[in-house]
């Protein structure tokens, strides 16, 4: 094709192009107003239905170990920008890594005998409903890191440079990585590189559709086959 046949060209598809971006946009737009709305119902109804169990949580954390009842925790959110995230304490008291950096391990000593049980059901991520109600999560997206996540042994902006751009969406209780079995210690090269593959491919990928499902994934893999700790 000549120059000037390139020209006509793009000059007659011009409106098509133009179209076709406008309809993208608008696509995006309804797909974000939709993925807010599951949200902002799922996290209310969540903690509605959900209530009996949050009381004899907390119940069971008081009466077996002295602290509070929600740990507190600085993450990653959308953009990088810091936020609060809630769990159900899991940890004695004295032994929390309020850092994050050090993970939790197979067995470990710092988990007390309720929080055994929250993490291998994944009840204490529960809270988090709160933090999606506050738009400082998702119910589904990348898992919110601490700063200075290690990645088989390093900082994982260091292992992988592209780790920073997990953080365009707003962080997930539940994510891709999660539901594909690639979550918990991330020291094993292989298993934080996919973690990470997982994550930048759901931001690729993201729709309501894709929410619903892995949301129903999760449910009966964690909540009712739960393997973490």
């Amino acid at each position: 094709m000549s120059l000037a046949e390139y020209v006509v060209w793009r000059g007659a598809n011009a409106d098509t192009i133009d179209v076709s971006r406008r309809r993208s946009r608008v696509m995006r737009a309804v797909d974000s107003g939709l993925k807010k709305m599951l949200d902002l119902s799922g996290a209310f109804a969540g903690l509605i239905l959900l209530f009996p169990l949050f009381v004899a949580i907390s119940v069971a954390i008081k009466a077996t170990s002295r602290g509070p009842v929600f740990f507190r925790q600085q993450r990653y959110g959308r953009d990088g920008t810091p936020f609060t995230v809630l769990k159900f304490r899991s940890m004695h008291m004295h032994l929390c890594d309020e850092s994050g950096v050090s993970q939790t391990v197979e067995d470990d000593p710092r988990v007390t005998a309720v929080g055994g049980f929250l993490r291998k059901s994944n009840f204490d991520e529960l809270p988090q409903l709160i933090n999606v109600l506050r738009g400082d999560m998702s119910l589904v997206g990348p898992r919110p890191h601490v700063p200075g996540m290690l990645a088989a042994g390093m900082p994982y902006e260091h292992f992988d440079t592209r780790y920073m751009t997990r953080h365009r969406v707003l962080p997930g209780i539940t994510g891709l990585a999660q539901v594909n079995g690639f979550r918990g210690e991330t020291r094993d090269p292989y298993a934080a590189r996919m973690r990470l593959e997982y994550d930048l491919a759901y931001i690729r990928r993201q729709s309501v559709f894709l929410d619903i499902r892995i949301l129903a994934t999760t449910v009966v893999k964690e909540f009712f086959k739960g393997k973490g700790y």
